[in-house]
């Protein structure tokens, strides 16, 4: 929210203003089959999807701007992890056991004769596992060397590794895209065989029928956990923050930079008040800065008087932290918002460089 004399509120987050890269993820799937896709799809779309179709009551366009920006820090969030070395390893692993698997049976179950070609369908699973595992490689690769390059990485490195980028992305969606129509098929031939399966070929029947649940039971948690962590975003983003205040690395604002930021002491304003300051206008209540003499005061009006964050009103005696570009919230809020992001929540304005001299930039 913006002080009285501070620039429009809702158009702070400026539409011009860049959004960040859905870089590549990996196919979170179990062994490949299926179409699971990427764990956190569309956050921010999501926040923005609630924002327009929720009540203007409940989620005003500040709040929405705020929710879409999380959302991207999520996002981003997300990706890192997804290619963290612990993940990648598990993923890796994790596909291995399924070829394991399938090796060891499709071995075992040569006697076998199925009416349905179910080792076909096993062998293209297997397929679609070692693909991932190979996508999954390259781009965690790629991403180490990326960040080694640091800031000293010539155009021609960097034109490469946008190569390589995009071709495993195209690959990784057309895998995706492959495991789903597999998995179809695969439904089909199982249905065709019906229960003759369990008797002419079990080993072959029992494995196709563990992986194509596995993957409905996976799909069905991704889908469930993205639902819920964009509901979160929308109608309980303090929490979203709490948690990833809690489980990342500070890589935002220090908290000598968040104290330097003005602080202020809200309160409410009853017709008593407005008639001695002798004003007519509707005003929620009035901004004064700590430690100013004399004191500094900004107005603001019953629509300004809430924080963006929680969606809560400033209640009389409530701490708030006003950022440089005139954006403020409650001290809670921002403050934990700041140590993981430094930049304002509305409009991205980075408190960081604000405070640098021209030496420093």
């Amino acid at each position: 929210m913006a002080s009285a004399a501070s620039p429009p509120r809702s158009g702070d987050a400026s539409p011009s203003s860049p959004l960040l890269p859905s870089p590549t993820s990996p196919d979170r799937r179990s062994g490949g089959g299926g179409g699971g896709g990427r764990l956190l799809p569309g956050l921010r779309g999501a926040a923005r999807f609630l924002g327009r179709t929720g009540s203007r009551r409940l989620m005003r366009e500040p709040s929405v701007a705020v929710r879409e920006t999380a959302a991207e820090h999520l996002e981003e969030r997300q990706t890192d992890w997804a290619y963290s070395k612990p993940v990648v390893v598990l993923d890796v692993l994790w596909n291995l056991a399924f070829v394991a698997v399938a090796a060891a049976v499709l071995a075992a179950s040569l006697p076998e004769s199925p009416s349905v070609p179910l080792r076909v369908w096993l062998a293209g699973y297997v397929l679609q596992c070692l693909f991932h595992v190979l996508c999954v490689t390259v781009e965690y690769r790629r991403r180490r060397e990326a960040r080694g390059g640091g800031f000293g990485a010539d155009q021609g490195a960097a034109a490469d590794g946008d190569f390589k980028l995009s071709i495993v992305k195209h690959l990784e969606s057309a895998n995706t895209m492959f495991s789903f129509i597999w998995w179809i098929i695969g439904f089909y031939w199982i249905s065709a065989g019906g229960q003759a399966l369990s008797h002419d070929a079990p080993q072959l029947y029992w494995l196709s029928i563990v992986f194509l649940a596995f993957d409905v039971f996976f799909v069905v948690f991704c889908v469930a956990l993205a639902c819920v962590i964009g509901i979160a975003v929308c109608c309980c983003l303090p929490c979203i923050i709490a948690i990833l205040y809690a489980v990342t690395d500070q890589e935002g604002a220090s908290e000598e930079d968040i104290n330097n930021l003005s602080k202020f002491k809200f309160r409410t304003m009853g017709d008593a008040d407005k008639l001695v300051a002798g004003i007519a206008a509707p005003v929620g209540g009035v901004m004064t800065e700590c430690g100013t003499n004399p004191p500094v005061e900004h107005f603001l009006s019953a629509e300004d008087a809430e924080c963006c964050i929680c969606l809560c009103p400033y209640e009389d005696g409530a701490e708030l932290r006003e950022l440089p570009c005139n954006h403020h919230f409650h001290c809670t809020c921002i403050d934990k918002w700041l140590h993981i992001n430094a930049t304002c929540p509305l409009c991205k304005f980075n408190i960081i460089k604000s405070n640098l001299g021209p030496e420093d930039v």
